[in-house]
């Protein structure tokens, strides 16, 4: 069953036989983020340390300086506007690690995630295309909240993939068509290794999340038997996954196993792994790319120590160009960028350079490397 998102895209600038896709990693718009827009929600949190919402802002102005409150829909998108504008993506993937709701009643798990939906024009704003909801978030406020996340996307013509109402749904792939080149279809799964409990899953009669334990074969095999029936010759098929840690440059073969395995049985294009709070190694198998982990996108944890070797402050934008009707990668571009005051910004000479350094040695395993290219951009480059 494939989900009722499904609307045409002209393609920008890509040439007649290729389709460029924008992916990331996690983009979290609720908390502090949720607080500086137009339309905050009660800042009231479950946490041990942060019991208001606008605390996060206090850390990130102690850190880099005031936040204009309250900012305009676009503000946190920032130097990723332009970057979108100018290669005009197909297709704009995220993953989407919010709730967007009202609702008053958290899972007491220590960290919960809510926007209201007064702010969903943030998204609009940047022409997100597909949020992945498959992830160890999106159910911070319960079934009731998912409900209410779905519904608001999907009012703001923003497709969804990996979550539902039933298990169905949960399964079912984002739809895009794309004048001329064909469908783009897009499955979300959330792994346990993420923090995403089987409790989460969607069944019969219970919302959740298209949930697989990646060590499992049986789930392995179904998660193979989703994508196969639902692909027809010439789709272009996403598989996005939330797994793993978040930190640590590590791909366990597990990862592998499954990546391949979506690549080579299910017929999967694109692996868009995410769950890191910092990029990780990238591999092209039999033509097709795999990320797995984009790092954060969007978030509010500026200001909050720890980790910072990692510098999870520098995040990515990935252009994936595949060549139309069979998938095959034809060039990545990675864009470095820099969050500040809640607000992506362009990157320094220097982390562009340390971010390729970094994933040119995680992907020396898998035969891959990154160059500079044009504007300060990355290039990949693979055997």
């Amino acid at each position: 069953m494939l989900q009722d998102a499904a609307r045409e895209r002209t393609q920008g600038t890509s040439t007649a036989d290729a389709v460029t896709v924008f992916l990331c990693g996690d983009v979290m718009t609720g908390r502090g983020i949720d607080q500086i827009l137009p339309c905050p929600s009660d800042p009231v949190l479950y946490e041990l340390a942060v019991e208001d919402a606008r605390g996060y802002i206090e850390l990130a102005e102690r850190a880099s300086g005031p936040i204009h409150r309250p900012a305009d829909f676009s503000y946190v998108w920032g130097a990723a506007l332009e970057a979108w504008s100018r290669r005009a993506p197909a297709v704009r993937l995220v993953n989407l690690e919010t709730a967007i709701t009202t609702s008053d009643e958290p899972c007491l798990k220590g960290i919960n995630y809510r926007m209201h939906p007064g702010n969903v024009p943030c998204l609009t704003a940047a022409q997100i295309d597909c949020c992945a909801l498959a992830n160890n978030h999106i159910l911070d406020w319960g079934a009731a909240g998912l409900i209410d996340t779905i519904a608001a996307l999907r009012s703001a013509d923003v497709a969804t993939a990996g979550a539902g109402r039933d298990a169905d749904e949960a399964a079912a792939p984002a739809l895009i068509e794309i004048e001329g080149k064909g469908r783009v279809l897009i499955f979300s799964w959330g792994s346990q290794t993420s923090g995403a409990p089987r409790s989460w899953g969607a069944s019969a009669d219970r919302p959740g999340i298209h949930w697989v334990e990646e060590s499992s074969p049986a789930d392995v095999r179904r998660v193979l038997d989703v994508v196969r029936a639902a692909k027809r010759e010439g789709d272009i098929v996403v598989a996005s996954i939330h797994w793993g840690p978040n930190w640590g440059y590590e791909v366990p073969e597990e990862q592998v196993a499954l990546a391949h395995a979506l690549v080579d049985v299910a017929g999967v294009d694109v692996v868009h792994g995410h769950s890191s709070h910092h990029p990780k190694a990238i591999e092209v198998h039999a033509g097709r790319l795999i990320l797995y982990g984009c790092g954060d996108f969007v978030n509010d944890y500026e200001g909050i120590s720890g980790f910072e070797a990692y510098r999870s402050d520098r995040v990515m934008m990935y252009f994936a160009t595949l060549r139309a009707g069979t998938g095959e990668l034809v060039r990545l571009e990675l864009v470095p960028l820099r969050m500040r005051k809640f607000r992506l910004h362009p990157a320094a000479a220097e982390d562009a350079l340390w971010l390729g350094d970094v994933l040119s040695r995680e992907g020396a395993r898998f035969g891959t490397s990154l160059e500079l290219g044009e504007d300060g951009g990355l290039l990949l480059r693979w055997s």
